[in-house]
């Protein structure tokens, strides 16, 4: 592959240096500027599926490639309303070299080009420009290593319109419990043939519901309300159907829409309510927000995959499966402790041409020596494979007594082992040993036992030698600096704590956007600093 060299003026990428307006003046940009890059860098790019969106017939009053550069140069600057962003378009000298002397496009043109336009091909930008910098030298994956990381963003929804898929069920249960008690009364009591079923769902109500309009149709009814009105039996019946078909359809629907979260906002559907580290109340609240997933190598972003899940470890496989049909040659994937479950573990058993490298969770806490010397720790225990048994700090022997087979909560299966000690009684370790935990016995009258994931235990362990060697701390460390060094400067640096768009197509659109700006932004300081060609730092001895 030949590599390209690169100039701090950025002329390898063919921009130019001047821009006559229509006022007939030369405006001069510095050559180093980023703005130059950002444009030599879109020039390059094969910009036919983004043009493919656009209508065949018709005129264009705005280049695809120029609003392109525009919405990646505001993130880059910090501006992100498309109304601060049209202002730009008209004050600003830089964002007119972008429009190449055309009008500023007006804030519903940016925002219909992000969600219409932008949106359909953002992943295959995102691929064109890693392999741009790949054949650039700037991005190796043999080099360095996918360091994945995630973080919590705001969504733009209210944060006190909240649904909760808990509360929800109960109150359908109590709907239902409600229905079975008086629905075969109401029914009796208005002579209708209808047998009551064991569970009463919405097509029941609605057949119910039209009986009794019938009846009343053949009566004459005439529905009143208001101080004064008397209601009839019938009225206050259908009424009374027409208010449990109302609650039913609600309740289904706020389940469905829950799919497997536990909770969603009613002005941002595809948002869940999650604990992020800026807590506007101070008392630990949950707001809406996306669970953001960042695939770095080389300190560059190469891949991003947004979530509704609160939880990193479901997000894990997707994403890479992702990342594998843009075929990244990719080697080694470090993650932190927050990646770590079975089903992970399983996964990288039969993804033999890759590489895990994470952090298990009690990384840091085995370190203590709290947890050194906890005596009611499985991994203070002395295990004996042959027998298959453990052994308390009493000597006293742990057997198998059963193998529980469940799902997690990501519905992957699991097997459990059971150990329970051969006799409790009279141990003078029992208080140490024997946490309180849910159980309601006291831990007089309890006896010892251990559920251990004989495959988790096993890898766990493994992983830890693993992490453990000059290659694993080198990877730790570079983790830390690459993935959090992302977040630092797309939150810190650019000020971007909030998304400003709805749903979760349009969210990824827009964290594309600033994942464009972070690259360009690298590779600009990079430039300048020369720091071109490095991708990873090298361990420093004590």
């Amino acid at each position: 592959m030949q590599t390209i060299k690169l100039q701090s003026d950025y002329t390898v990428f063919g921009a130019g240096c001047q821009l006559a307006i229509s006022l007939q003046q030369e405006i001069k940009i510095p050559k180093d500027d980023p703005v130059r890059l950002l444009n030599a860098v879109i020039e390059r790019m094969d910009l036919r599926k983004l043009a493919s969106t656009y209508p065949m017939e018709g005129k264009i009053e705005h280049e695809p490639a120029s609003l392109l550069k525009v919405v990646i140069y505001a993130k880059m600057r910090r501006i992100y309303g498309t109304r601060s962003i049209e202002e730009a378009c008209r004050e600003n000298v830089n964002f007119m070299f972008l429009l190449n002397g055309r009008p500023a496009p007006d804030h519903n043109t940016l925002y219909r080009f992000i969600k219409y336009h932008f949106e359909p091909v953002c992943k295959d930008l995102q691929r064109q420009l890693t392999q741009m910098l790949m054949e650039l030298g700037e991005v190796s994956f043999a080099e360095s290593a996918v360091f994945i990381d995630g973080t919590k963003i705001e969504a733009n929804a209210n944060r006190y319109r909240f649904v909760w898929k808990t509360a929800t069920l109960k109150n359908y249960e109590k709907l239902q419990a409600k229905m079975k008690e008086e629905l075969p009364k109401l029914i009796r009591e208005h002579g209708l043939h209808y047998q009551t079923p064991d569970e009463v769902r919405v097509r029941h109500l609605k057949k119910i519901l039209k009986k009794l309009k019938e009846k009343g149709k053949k009566q004459g009814l005439v529905f009143v309300s208001g101080k004064g009105k008397h209601k009839t039996p019938l009225q206050r019946a259908i009424e009374t159907v027409e208010e449990w078909l109302r609650r039913a359809k609600k309740y289904i629907a706020d389940i469905y829409i829950c799919g497997e979260r536990n909770s969603y906002c009613k002005t941002d559907h595809d948002a869940t309510f999650m604990r992020m580290k800026e807590d506007h109340m101070l008392n630990g609240q949950l707001k809406p927000g996306y669970n953001v997933n960042v695939a770095t190598v080389s300190e560059y972003i190469v891949g991003s995959y947004i979530s509704s899940d609160r939880t990193d470890t479901k997000t894990l496989i997707p994403f890479l499966e992702e990342l594998k049909q843009w075929r990244y040659p990719m080697e080694r994937i470090v993650v932190d402790a927050g990646y770590e479950s079975e089903e992970n573990y399983r996964y990288f058993e039969r993804e033999t041409n890759l590489s895990l490298f994470v952090k298990p969770m009690n990384h840091e806490k085995r370190k203590t020596k709290k947890y050194r010397t906890d005596i009611g720790r499985r991994e203070n225990m002395p295990y004996d494979p042959a027998t298959d048994t453990y052994t308390c700090a009493q000597g006293r022997t742990l057997n198998a007594v059963q193998i529980r087979k469940t799902k997690s909560a990501a519905g992957f299966p699991t097997e459990t082992t059971v150990y329970e000690c051969e006799s409790c009684e009279g141990c003078p370790c029992k208080e140490k040993c024997i946490r309180k935990g849910t159980s309601r016995k006291p831990v007089e009258e309890r006896t010892k036992r251990l559920n251990v994931s004989k495959y988790f235990a096993e890898h766990r362990e493994a992983m830890e030698a693993k992490i453990n060697t000059p290659e694993g701390i080198q990877l730790r460390m570079n983790r830390s600096i690459m993935s959090e060094g992302v977040f630092a400067m797309i939150k810190e640096d650019l000020r971007f704590r909030r998304f400003l768009t709805r749903g979760i197509q349009t969210v990824t659109a827009e964290w594309y956007l600033m994942a464009f700006a972070y690259n360009i932004l690298k590779l600009h300081h990079r430039i300048q600093n020369g720091r071109l060609g490095t991708h990873l730092y090298e361990t420093k001895a004590a």
